[in-house]
């Protein structure tokens, strides 16, 4: 196996130039740097990470950590959640995905292990695990939840407004008699999605019918269930929102099981706009939450901390968008 000083009793030049010139130093000369690259090349050599972590004392690992991979999280958050920090971390990182429920306790989420860990936080559970890994020291930012620590950096969409904005259009269109499917009790992307409801609801002066309020799990089966829930009522909702597209999914499964049509029966919005929403027979209507692109700013800022540690902390919102679609009907 070639090593640095192969390298360089080839070129003439110190182990330490080898090093500074493969690892992009403006210390070397470009010529310098160009002949050591080229040689290196030549010769097949492989950086030893494994050596290069010792010295450097970094572990070249990055932890993606979630609130839970097996209770709550869809398959469709969780792709895009590991899609958007992919894209950014390059091949010297390793990446490292797991449930914060997966842990006993904390023990081994270390400095040694991790040089900086992005957490989709989906609970206020989390706050143990976050307050353990500023203890450490390791860079850490937080997606998706908000959390209230001056030293965090924090991005996430603002959920209650995409919600406010999802009954509104309901509203625009006609409906008054207006039901919700909850996510997960607990969640704070369950309560604010709710908070957008109520508050667009109040706004436009129209009641909240306790009827019309059922606790889903985030999940298709959940929303089949409440869905079916909501159809037995004695006077049924005209429009569903429901707090994300796998419930969606779920309700509009059960109005058809019902006999009905959507939206010519019963109007259905979601929440997240994942990869089936526009697939759906007819095409959901739903609120876009960017976890992809929150994902990709969430790396981008993770790397920026590894490199210069010590930043300030700061909170960014990425906005909700809605997709207008064909699942909700216009009431004359």
């Amino acid at each position: 196996m070639v090593t640095i000083k192969d390298i360089a009793k080839l070129a003439n030049v110190s182990h330490t130039t080898v090093s500074r010139a493969l690892n992009n130093s403006p210390l070397i000369k470009e010529d310098t740097r160009k002949k050591i690259i080229d040689l290196a090349s030549q010769l097949n050599y492989t950086p030893n990470y494994n050596a290069k972590s010792l010295v450097l004392k970094k572990s070249h690992t990055i932890g993606l950590f979630f609130t839970s991979i097996s209770n709550g999280t869809s398959p469709s958050f969780f792709t895009d959640t590991i899609r958007g920090v992919n894209s950014v971390i390059n091949e010297e990182f390793n990446l490292f995905v797991r449930g914060i429920d997966d842990y006993e306790d904390f023990s081994a989420i270390n400095s040694g292990r991790f040089d900086g860990i992005i957490l989709m936080s989906q609970s206020d559970v989390d706050n143990t695990f976050i307050y353990h890994v500023l203890q450490k020291n390791i860079p850490i930012v937080v997606l998706n939840r908000q959390v209230d620590e001056k030293k965090l950096i924090n991005i996430l969409s603002n959920d209650t407004e995409g919600s406010y904005q999802a009954i509104e259009h309901l509203i625009q269109n006609g409906h008054r008699d207006i039901a919700i499917i909850e996510g997960i009790e607990g969640f704070k992307s369950t309560k604010k999605r709710k908070e957008g409801f109520v508050k667009a609801m109040i706004d436009h002066q129209l009641p909240i019918q306790s009827d019309y309020v059922v606790q889903g799990n985030y999940d298709m089966h959940s929303g089949y269930k409440a869905m079916e829930k909501l159809l037995d009522n004695k006077k049924p909702p005209t429009a569903v929102f429901c707090s994300n597209d796998d419930m969606a999914i779920g309700a509009m499964n059960a109005v058809f099981a019902s006999g009905l049509k959507i939206p010519d029966d019963v109007s259905i919005i979601g929440f997240d706009d994942i990869g089936f929403a526009q697939y759906t027979t007819p095409r959901l209507t739903t609120v876009k939450r960017p976890i992809e692109q929150i994902s990709v700013k969430g790396a981008i800022h993770l790397l920026s901390l590894i490199e210069k540690p010590g930043q300030h902390g700061e909170r960014i919102f990425v906005n909700t968008e809605l997709m207008v679609r064909n699942s909700v009907k216009e009431l004359t």
